[in-house]
């Protein structure tokens, strides 16, 4: 089903797909699983947690227009926080799942979703681990590169913040790209944190500009895929619910319903039980691609698709 040799792009997408379509009751049972208990989370923290946006005074001086958009700021905040936090942890098992689905795809080796769970458990925990430094990692370059122009404030400051925050971006993305690879070298070689992230380093060195062109175009897939289930679904939310329609019509964000929330919802499970396995699968793929152009992986993986099935959880492809 996948080339056991050096993959193009096109065949990376197609494989990922493939893996889905292939796998699709053990794929689709996690994702959806995982997408269900996510949206979950996300509405009820929309409709209970998220604190009404504070009306903008147009006649405010301009300490009352910091002061509004500071308000602004953290009622935003207070919604984003527990939908990130809800994402990584969905994303986390989504991810440790799928990284073992995918690498029995590679060796054409059927695999149920107990068998993925019992040797995906042990692994949870350090990809959890990886995932939060990684984002804590992001949020403090961003921090020191805007931290500079924040302290001094004014038209300056503002000329500054945009620099460090440009910065900050550029180095925060060629160091996701470098790291890219880490989360399946810790799912399927077994080994400390700290390894996976010099794994992922090794295998990026000289493919980056590749890497992150195959990543970025998987990304704006998806994200295609996302707006065309999206709209339909919210356009609808907003014919079920005259709350949500005629706060949409006002220029209110805060007369949403449980109508708009629930059909949102069904959509957002949608593209999330779909659009997580394959971008997971796209950085397997990936993974498995660098390391048969670097290790000849692919020699072993041969021999090991041409053995009878071991043991459950005593096979994988970075083994």
């Amino acid at each position: 089903m996948i080339p056991l040799r050096p993959l193009g792009m096109g065949e990376i997408l197609d494989s990922a797909v493939k893996t889905l379509r292939a796998y699709w009751r053990t794929v689709l049972t996690i994702t959806a699983a995982v997408a269900v208990l996510a949206q979950t989370a996300h509405t009820l923290v929309q409709r209970y947690l998220v604190p009404k946006t504070p009306a903008l005074d147009p006649d405010a001086t301009p300490a009352e227009e910091l002061r509004q958009s500071l308000e602004s700021a953290r009622a935003s905040l207070i919604g984003v926080g527990p939908d990130l936090l809800v994402t990584l942890v969905a994303s986390t098992v989504s991810a440790a799942l799928l990284a073992v689905v995918v690498s029995r795809a590679v060796l054409g080796r059927p695999i149920t979703l107990g068998a993925a769970w019992r040797e995906a458990r042990p692994r949870l925990l350090p990809l959890l681990g990886l995932t939060l430094l990684l984002a804590a990692l992001g949020a403090g370059i961003m921090l020191v590169g805007l931290l500079p122009g924040l302290l001094v404030g004014g038209a300056p400051g503002i000329v500054l913040a945009a620099l460090g925050g440009f910065g900050a971006l550029i180095l925060n993305v060629w160091l996701m790209v470098r790291f890219s690879l880490a989360s399946p070298a810790l799912m399927l070689e077994r080994g400390s944190v700290v390894h996976s992230l010099k794994r992922s380093a090794k295998l990026v060195r000289g493919s980056w500009w590749r890497i992150f062109g195959i990543t970025l175009l998987t990304q704006l897939l998806i994200f295609v895929f996302v707006m065309i289930i999206a709209i339909p679904f919210t356009i609808i939310g907003f014919v079920v619910d005259g709350e949500a329609l005629s706060g949409l019509l006002s220029g209110s964000a805060d007369s949403v319903g449980w109508p708009f929330l629930i059909v949102t919802g069904i959509g957002g499970v949608i593209t999330s039980a779909v659009t997580y396995p394959i971008s997971a699968g796209v950085t397997v793929l990936l993974y498995v691609d660098q390391r048969i152009r670097r290790e000849a992986l692919d020699l072993e993986l041969i021999r090991a698709a041409n053995r009878p099935d071991p043991a459950p959880g005593a096979e994988t492809v970075g083994g």
